[in-house]
């Protein structure tokens, strides 16, 4: 017994009770009021939700700050958001932006631009294209009060539109892609899914986004 207490005595000197801990990735989502949640507590924003889950699995996660606001449009994201890069120097980023393009009425060609803009100053801060992922625009036009600000366009065929520029941006530039806009659509079938003010999704809906944008961003910090 005096010999195993003597080699564990030994044993803390050498290599002392800690075990090496992991150093956090630095996450940042940039957005709108998807991406700050709006209709849920900042608890149930998917990107608390998401910190959350990657630490309890193990990938320590620190969310450094939730810049999104209510209304932004890329312009706004590129303006109000994007010169946190400089200080918070983020290693996995995501980016849901423009339903407030559309709504204004910004055409295809400068949203493109707007993303590629977006996607190319992240690459010069360092953020690497395989931990940016792009979240496709959900389906307002489900919810109660989504047709008032359709300005009497098709909302569903609009978003697609967009989307699908999106996607092309994600591809281009290396970068994952997640589609919630299908699921979206099921808050046109369960009120549930839909939040107070009738436009956004509730903390239910943006709860059923995480695993989706969780997948995506662990793929890629396996390979």
């Amino acid at each position: 017994m005096k010999k195993l207490i003597l080699g564990f005595l030994l044993s803390t000197l050498l290599f002392g009770f800690n075990t090496p801990t992991q150093k956090p990735l630095k996450y940042l989502p940039l957005g709108d009021s998807y991406t700050i949640c709006t209709g849920a507590t900042e608890k149930e924003s998917w990107p608390v939700l998401l910190s959350n889950t990657f630490t309890k699995k193990g990938i320590p996660f620190q969310l450094l700050a939730n810049p999104a606001r209510n209304g932004f449009s890329t312009q706004q994201l590129i303006e109000e958001e994007l010169p946190l890069l400089n200080t918070l120097k983020p290693e996995v980023v995501t980016v849901l932006i423009g339903v407030n393009d559309w709504v204004r009425g910004v055409d295809a060609a400068t949203f493109k631009k707007n993303l590629l803009t977006i996607a190319n100053t992240l690459q010069q801060q360092s953020v690497p294209s395989n931990r940016v992922v792009w979240i496709s625009i959900p389906d307002f036009g489900v919810t109660p009060q989504g047709a008032y600000y359709s300005r009497g366009r098709n909302i569903s065929e609009g978003i697609t539109t967009f989307n699908v520029i999106i996607q092309e941006v994600a591809k281009q530039k290396g970068s994952a892609y997640v589609d919630v806009f299908k699921l979206s659509q099921e808050m046109g079938k369960d009120k549930s899914l839909i939040a107070k003010d009738g436009l956004h999704p509730s903390a239910k809906e943006y709860a059923l986004w995480m695993p989706l944008i969780y997948e995506a961003i662990k793929t890629n910090l396996e390979k």
